[in-house]
């Protein structure tokens, strides 16, 4: 009989839900894939991760981008679908025209949810996606369940200003026409006159908003990937689509309320924050 040595013990392994980052680093780590690895971890999602560009990048802004040549884009991702059960995809900042045309085909044949956040522009102002490869997310958007704009970002996109429920609207719409499932209109930069924010969830059969106060604080970097990646990791976890929102918008929420002091810059949201015991998000109102 073999006997186990003293002071060891069998391993236990634990399975969890699997989730795969395709996006840009921040060097910083309050942004990029950084985030997102956080936030996964955060919620109880093993995350992997393709990277497309990295950045220079600090709390007080972006100094420099490094992008990687599609074929290491797309090398990491096949080492990845080949060997993990991916639950679910987040796309976030993809750099150039050849970079979302890669991520695109790479993920022609995957069939799990796919959440697309179209970074365009960072907290600091520094552009991080090139002119040329706005027209290339189109046919991305094809493959999304969700796509996560914020306001800038849609108008860019669409020409409309996401401002009034019918803007929203037409908006979505402008996304429907383009293949995606489902919009999440993020309303970070949309005053409102009782100072709330509203974040507008939009499918071709219902409208859902989600209001909650506006958080006085600068210290908002890195808050649209951690919205986008806290979404993706709940749908890894299998939930359905409007609960993977309300968890991500409530955990974004809490993250921002108690934001991290780290640089000299404003500062980040916080993957650390304490949510309590037993956190269970806010009802979603609509």
């Amino acid at each position: 009989m073999t006997e186990t040595p003293r002071g060891t013990a069998s391993p236990a392994p634990q399975t969890t839900p699997y989730a795969l980052t395709i996006a840009s680093s921040d060097s910083g780590g309050g942004a990029g894939i950084q985030a997102d690895l956080k936030t996964m971890t955060r919620l109880g999602v093993y995350g992997g991760s393709v990277l497309v560009s990295a950045t220079a990048q600090n709390s007080q802004g972006v100094a420099g981008t490094h992008v990687l040549p599609t074929e290491a884009v797309r090398a990491q991702f096949d080492a990845v679908h080949r060997d993990f059960d991916v639950g679910a995809v987040k796309l976030g900042m993809l750099a150039t025209a050849g970079g979302v045309e890669t991520v695109a085909d790479c993920l022609r044949d995957y069939d799990g949810p796919i959440v697309v956040d179209p970074v365009m522009v960072s907290t600091s102002g520094d552009r991080l996606l090139e002119t040329d490869a706005i027209d290339a997310y189109i046919d991305l958007f094809a493959q999304a369940t969700l796509v996560t704009p914020n306001a800038d970002e849609a108008a860019e996109l669409t020409g409309v200003v996401p401002n009034t429920p019918e803007n929203v609207r037409a908006v979505a719409e402008r996304f429907f026409d383009w293949g995606a499932d489902a919009v999440l209109l993020k309303g970070g930069h949309v005053e409102t006159a009782d100072g709330t924010v509203v974040d507008w969830l939009v499918t071709p059969d219902e409208t859902t908003t989600y209001t909650n106060p506006r958080i006085d604080t600068e210290a908002t970097h890195g808050s649209g990937c951690t919205l986008s990646s806290a979404i993706v990791a709940r749908l890894a976890h299998g939930d359905n689509l409007a609960s993977a929102v309300q968890h991500g918008i409530a955990f974004t929420h809490a993250a921002l309320s108690s934001p991290a002091d780290v640089g000299t810059g404003p500062g980040s949201v916080n993957h650390l924050v304490d949510l309590g015991d037993g956190w269970t998000p806010p009802d979603e109102t609509g």
